[in-house]
């Protein structure tokens, strides 16, 4: 039975729903914003009044329609987007009206969600856009990566690229309580002082006004052990060869290459793979479902203890959301980006 009769019809819903797949950069007309009344929700459903949504690189490959690892957005669809909200209605025992709750909500104000797709999170142990960063997805993502993947070792060197993303910013944590010299790639002196002075990287070089062949070289004189990458093209190809014996190589994104899948530049330094015995290897975070409880414990210690520290860059307003996802493509925010959609 729904929890809290309410009238559904009476909650106005404003979506953003794909109207076409993007050609290059994501654009305000590729979607159709619409207002719908809220639906009811069915046996096993919930409704949740979404608060924040995540925006995310991955997001740009949803909307392509070839084969991936999650099926496309369909055009018509609501935009597909991670999010973080309150439960208005319930028709699962395992959700109460009230509870705060993440996971897959939609580009919109009201989402109908499957109850067993969703984690229930205590708001009072961090803000809310926390639970989209650090102690979320992209924190999950920077666990599983580095730690199966990379498998770094102490005293190895650890560079990873994006490194004051939401993403890379965590890894880059992670591999220092791990006792591992960390390296990191980001643009701007701001980000690269953010790296080293608030989040203990050795070292940050700035993509943007530095040699990064010749910084790496010199931050890394016996080489790169383990390289998380964000970005792919050049800056892949660079880390490439200059790999130790042994190395590494975690392919978590492309954010470089995304908004030109017909032309991706893929490595033209993949022989140093075979010259210095290295592995590279791609992963996608939802292949570790079935731990995520595991991560979100170490996340979740390491936060609350201050050994990794976090950043939100937060924009309010769901009609904003074309041009807000167009700056993370930019690199235009600074941390994890995060939309507010309702402060209630």
């Amino acid at each position: 039975m729904c929890e809290a009769e309410l009238d559904m019809s009476t909650f106005e819903n404003r979506q953003f729903r794909l109207s076409a797949r993007p050609a290059g950069m994501v654009k305000r007309s590729d979607f159709e914003f619409v207002t719908t009344p809220a639906a009811d929700p069915g046996p096993g459903e919930a409704l949740v009044r979404v608060q924040y949504l995540s925006l995310d690189p991955a997001m740009r490959g949803w909307m392509n329609a070839g084969r991936s690892y999650i099926a496309p957005v369909g055009i018509g669809e609501v935009m597909r987007a991670g999010g973080i909200g309150r439960v208005v209605a319930s028709n699962d025992p395992g959700l109460a009206v009230g509870d705060t709750v993440v996971g897959m909500t939609g580009v919109q104000d009201y989402a109908v969600v499957q109850a067993k797709t969703m984690v229930k999170v205590d708001p009072r142990l961090a803000p809310l856009p926390r639970f989209l960063g650090a102690l979320g997805m992209p924190g999950l993502t920077a666990y599983f990566g580095l730690l199966d993947i990379g498998q770094p070792k102490e005293g190895e060197t650890v560079v990873v690229s994006a490194a004051a993303g939401a993403v890379g910013a965590v890894v880059g944590q992670i591999a220092k309580i791990k006792g591992c010299r960390v390296v990191g790639i980001a643009g701007g002196p701001q980000k690269c002082g953010y790296v080293t002075d608030e989040l203990g990287f050795d070292a940050a070089i700035d993509y943007k006004s530095e040699d990064v062949r010749a910084m790496l070289a010199q931050h890394c004189p016996k080489g790169i052990d383990v390289y998380f990458d964000n970005v792919g093209g050049e800056i892949l190809d660079i880390a490439l060869s200059l790999l130790a014996m042994r190395a590494r190589v975690i392919i978590c994104g492309a954010i470089s290459q995304y908004n030109h899948p017909e032309s991706i530049a893929g490595p033209r330094n993949y022989l140093s793979l075979l010259i210095n015995n290295a592995r590279m290897e791609g992963f996608v975070v939802f292949h570790f479902a079935a731990r995520y409880a595991e991560g979100m414990q170490a996340l979740a210690g390491w936060v609350l203890s201050g050994k990794i520290k976090a950043r939100e860059d937060v924009v309010d307003g769901l009609e904003s959301f074309p041009d807000t996802l167009q700056r993370l493509f930019r690199g235009e925010n600074f941390g994890k980006l995060v939309l507010q959609v309702s402060a209630s």
